[in-house]
């Protein structure tokens, strides 16, 4: 099977992210960009829907405060169950 060079522009922080994701997979991205290239083919579209999530205001709001929280470094984090009840009945 013949190979081609693409160029495809896609955002630093995604490719790296996606690179890591890939790589735990024992993929590289080429690989993975072919996965789902012979994805689209077989199923002759995307494989996975594409559509515009409906969440309510409420609901954005509180995606945009678990983001925010996730990523202080002054929020505890824990590494079992057990220190978070620990923390939790202090």
């Amino acid at each position: 099977m013949a190979t081609t060079p693409t160029q495809i522009r896609i955002d630093a922080e995604i490719k790296q992210q996606a690179s890591a994701l890939f790589s735990s997979l024992g993929l590289d991205m080429s690989g993975a960009v072919n996965l789902f290239l012979y994805q689209c083919i077989l199923r002759g579209g995307l494989p996975f829907s594409v559509e515009l999530p409906r969440y309510s205001p409420k609901t954005l709001e509180a995606m945009t405060e678990a983001k925010q929280i996730s990523r202080d470094p002054d929020v505890p984090g824990y590494q079992s169950m057990e220190e978070l009840r620990a923390a939790l009945t202090d």
